[in-house]
């Protein structure tokens, strides 16, 4: 995209915003991985990765081995149109597991899912032998891999996991919110 897509407006606030709302509306408490400058809404706890740019895998490590809480949404903040009860789903739906993800058009959406504290481990671990894909971790650990069909009925077009990493998909994003008159 070429800039900070959490500062990005969307619908009357910054993606960043919109996402902890919408997390927050769910979950007891938002933590917000970014960098030493990011600027974060109130009421969130914000956490940073250990070492900058090394990526989702990282973040996902931090706000884990943040988390107070079993039970964790992963939510990037360059998905707007995230569907909270899509991700009460996926709650219900982790079982034992130690994440639940959705595989949605082919691509598994491992930035809009659930995972359990323990996940922090192995993400760690991976990131100390320098690897940096989500995919390993979902590889390494016990994944409800889940058909984005089942979650049709909360979300027939599969909105929630649409992420907004290109001029055009923001674009896309915003008619989606704003419907042309």
């Amino acid at each position: 995209m070429g800039r900070d897509k959490a500062a990005l407006p969307f619908g009357g606030e910054s993606m960043l915003e919109r996402i902890a709302r919408i997390v927050g509306g769910v979950a007891d408490e938002v933590i917000v991985v970014g960098r030493l400058d990011q600027q974060a809404p109130a009421g969130v706890t914000v956490v940073h990765d250990s070492v900058e740019d090394l990526g989702p895998l990282a973040g996902i490590a931090a706000g884990l081995s943040a988390s107070r809480t079993d039970l964790n949404l992963v939510v990037a903040c360059d998905m707007p149109l995230v569907n909270p009860a899509v991700l009460m789903r996926l709650v219900e739906m982790i079982d034992d597991h130690d994440a639940c993800v959705a595989i949605a058009d082919g691509h598994v959406s491992a930035l809009c899912g659930v995972y359990r504290s323990r996940a922090a481990k192995s993400a760690h671990t991976l990131l100390d032998s320098g690897e940096r894909r989500v995919m390993r971790l979902l590889d390494r650990i016990d994944t409800n891999r889940v058909d984005a069909a089942s979650l049709r009925d909360l979300d027939p077009n599969l909105d929630t996991f649409l992420s907004v990493d290109t001029p055009e998909k923001y674009a896309d994003a915003l008619r989606t919110l704003i419907p042309d008159p």
